[in-house]
């Protein structure tokens, strides 16, 4: 089986938002959907104080669309939207 390594860009509803809060569940979402695997977060800048949340999670190719997962976290409180904004396949 192949991996992929997603990327996703949560935006949160505004500045004030608690992003590690978001972080936090979006991971167990994250465990839940395609496994206990390798996980990276960051935050990017957007404007005026507003940073969005980027994770990149491995999961195996066979789970097919992340679109339920995205869904998921999209429910999360605080979260404005979600989005896949790179997807790879593991080599090796």
């Amino acid at each position: 089986m192949a991996k992929v390594i997603i990327t996703m860009k949560i935006m949160p509803e505004s500045p004030d938002t608690d992003l590690e809060r978001i972080a936090a569940q979006a991971y167990e979402k994250i465990k839940s959907f395609a496994g206990a695997g390798e996980t990276k977060q960051e935050s990017e800048p957007i404007a005026f104080g507003l940073k969005a949340l980027k994770i990149t999670f491995v999961m195996d190719e066979d789970k097919g669309s992340t679109e339920t997962l995205e869904k998921e976290i999209a429910s999360i409180k605080g979260v404005n939207s979600v989005e896949v904004i790179d997807v790879r396949r593991a080599i090796g």
